[in-house]
């Protein structure tokens, strides 16, 4: 359904809806502090469908007993330097010393299928995207909070549902602030753009929105007076909520000068939802909004699902049969699914590229803001179509102020129900802790493990620095 920036906004005054538990605006109240550098380090997942088939993971300059191992899934490690990579990953052939392909952990515990909606971001089976499925706040948000900004957590969606053809404005996405609530997302990259950046390109709304907020405050702390119990704390909390916005745009009017030297510009045709652009065009739109909003400071954090099942891919120039990608996932149905495979990933990768380099060229500190960010590409659901789901290979970029030490390296972990395993809520307990958050497990314990009695907790200690 799409939602209504005002709407969302007056749902306080009619009592339909709480923005105590509006997911955009509670996690602002949490603010640990920066990085110790005094720099923020920098976060982006990008989560793709139809998984990851493993045998496209594998270097075609494997040595012969390097291609055994990684064709029997045992654990081994090679310097990415040495190599050659796969041709869908060639565009990032320059920097590979901030690459890492990472085999081996294993998505059980979010579930493979056609989707995982919540799960994969939180480390536990989501199921149909329900409410009640949301267990607690997704990883995301959790490394949001290490890392304050305006906006917090950022979400972006090209996923079109079961039922539509095209999706626009601000819909409900997958990312969770808390268990049982859902993030709010943005489905085009015009209404991202004019979203995140009104403070300087529409400062008429800007201000209008600084009226209804201050109004709104108001109203509610006069409804407070004379209420107790569950009620005043229900009012309570939409009056937090409420003065939350108010010091998150105080913060972005901040930013005035440092939002115009990086506002990105957006392609006309991307207007009234964009649907006559393509899907390369909306790619390419999205990550400009990703770079300006990285770059001007409104966020640190920003999930971004750059496809799903429903997304239409028949404006890819290589996609000379106009198939879908759920027909590419079944592979028989159509010739040259393993290639279109290949072209798909190769369109995403062009994204990851231009993220990499303009980030590379905005200076900061002794650096540049590359150095303190990570990207993260990786599958929904696991390694294929429907699972399986003890595999799910991922591409890394990561700047050389990260806490992680996995740059430059082909990694295969030993393989899922073996010793020495990793899960992704290993994976996750990993960025929390290389980040500040000393949680010892984030995540669902996987029943493989626990039936054949390993260890499976915490963080993946030889990735941390």
């Amino acid at each position: 359904m799409l939602i209504n920036r005002r709407e969302i906004l007056q749902t306080t005054t009619i009592g339909t809806a709480s923005l105590a538990l509006t997911p955009s605006f509670n996690h602002l109240r949490a603010a640990p502090g920066l990085a110790t550098d005094g720099k923020p380090h920098r976060f982006v997942f990008i989560r793709k469908s139809n998984g990851n088939l493993t045998r496209q993971f594998g270097l075609p300059s494997f040595s012969s007993q390097e291609l055994k191992k990684h064709e029997e899934k045992q654990a081994f490690e090679v310097d990415l330097a040495g190599h050659e990579l796969p041709d869908w990953l060639q565009g990032l052939d320059g920097h590979k010393e901030n690459m890492t392909i990472l085999h081996g952990i294993s998505m059980s515990v979010s579930g493979g299928g056609h989707y995982s909606y919540s799960g994969c971001m939180g480390a536990y089976k989501a199921g149909r995207d329900i409410l009640s499925n949301i267990k607690w706040a997704t990883v995301d948000f959790e490394l949001a909070k290490l890392f304050p900004s305006p906006f917090g957590h950022v979400e972006m969606s090209l996923a079109v549902p079961h039922g539509r053809d095209h999706r626009t404005g601000i819909v409900s996405g997958y990312s969770a602030p808390a268990a049982k609530q859902r993030n709010y997302c943005y489905a085009d990259p015009m209404t991202a753009h004019q979203e995140l950046f009104k403070s300087v390109t529409n400062t008429n709304e800007a201000a209008s929105d600084k009226a209804l907020l201050d109004y709104l405050h108001q109203q509610e702390n006069r409804r407070l007076k004379g209420l107790d119990g569950d009620e005043r704390l229900k009012i309570s909390d939409q009056i937090e909520s409420l003065q939350s916005i108010r010091d998150r745009n105080t913060k972005v009017a901040s930013l005035g000068d440092r939002i115009i030297q990086h506002l990105p510009e957006i392609d006309p045709v991307h207007a009234g939802g964009g649907e006559d652009a393509t899907l390369p065009q909306k790619q390419a739109a999205f990550t400009d909004v990703i770079v300006g909003a990285l770059a001007s400071g409104l966020t640190n954090v920003v999930t971004y699902t750059i496809d799903d099942l429903g997304t239409d891919i028949t404006s890819l120039p290589e996609n000379k049969q106009k198939t879908s990608i759920h027909q590419i996932g079944h592979g028989g149905q159509i010739a040259g699914a393993a290639a279109m495979r290949n072209a798909i990933k190769a369109h995403h990768i062009k994204q990851i590229k231009t993220l990499v380099t303009r980030l590379k060229a905005i200076p900061e500190g002794k650096g540049t803001m590359f150095d303190n960010t990570t990207i993260i590409y990786m599958p929904e659901t696991g390694a294929g179509h429907h699972g399986p789901d003890t595999e799910a290979p991922m591409v890394l970029m990561t700047g050389k102020n990260s806490r992680l030490d996995i740059a430059g390296r082909y990694i295969r972990l030993p393989f899922h129900g073996t010793e020495g395993h990793k899960t992704l809520s290993n994976w996750y307990t990993t960025l929390l802790n290389a980040y500040g958050n000393p949680i010892k497990h984030y995540g669902d314990l996987d029943l493989t493990m626990q039936r054949n009695r390993l260890d499976q907790t915490g963080a993946i200690d030889r990735f941390l620095v």
